[in-house]
């Protein structure tokens, strides 16, 4: 490389940080990147950090408040999701927000949804390592914006995707953590609930139900306190 060129990576005229993001995962997404999510989304529909990029219809950023007391993170969008570019529109999204309502909490209100990846692994695939790693700095930007008191982490990728924690949903579901000074409650994927019916008492959706009160009661508190 001549010194020329070396130079002219350097160059205001030349060198927008901002226009290389999405394209190479090598470049760092530092915090206080976006002012907006809007912005945010601008960037993650021209994205090509993985190869995700090259087979999305739609990416899929987010929906509800924006100022959202709780952030609700998923793994991955499926086909739905990937049409309409909004996160858990189908069968799961339409069963998270009757757990929800059934604790009185809204997306116009009190959630904002997110997913781990904003496109549509392959066959619905779950999300490789490398896949998450190019994508999780929009993930932080989300939550930079949002600023959500409570994040509710559904399924062991989402866990795995933002916290880096590897234990199985099964054994840490319903359990507050601490992340980044945030509170943390994994919880089942709605997904898993759909293929496991039953509502009897210590069913995965009389779990949940245990869950998403706990999660109402937390969030009662804090507005009591602040």
């Amino acid at each position: 490389m001549s010194s020329e060129t070396q130079l002219s990576l350097f160059d205001d005229s030349t060198f927008n940080q901002r226009e290389l993001i999405p394209t190479d995962a090598k470049i760092s997404i530092p915090a206080g990147t976006y002012s907006t999510m809007a912005e945010l989304a601008q960037h993650c529909d021209r994205c090509h950090r993985c190869v995700l990029g090259n087979t999305r219809t739609h990416a899929v950023v987010g929906r509800g408040n924006l100022k959202a007391p709780i952030m609700v993170v998923g793994e991955a969008p499926g086909q739905n999701e990937d049409e309409t570019g909004l996160p858990f529109v189908g069968k799961s999204g339409q069963l998270l927000e009757k757990i929800l309502a059934s604790v009185n909490l809204s997306t116009e209100e009190d959630i904002y949804i997110a997913n781990i990846n904003k496109c549509r692994p392959p066959e619905n695939r779950v999300p490789t390592t490398e896949e998450m790693t190019a994508c999780k700095p929009y993930l932080l930007e989300q939550i930079r914006l949002v600023d959500p008191k409570i994040i509710l982490l559904t399924g062991a990728t989402a866990l795995k995707g933002l916290t880096g924690d590897k234990r199985a949903i099964t054994k840490i579901r319903g359990q507050w953590l601490e992340w980044e000074g945030r509170l943390c409650m994994p919880i089942f994927h709605p997904s898993y609930l759909l293929r496991n019916p039953s509502k009897e008492r210590g069913s995965p959706k009389w779990l949940m139900w245990q869950d998403i009160q706990a999660v109402r009661a937390k969030l009662d508190e804090i507005r009591k306190t602040t």
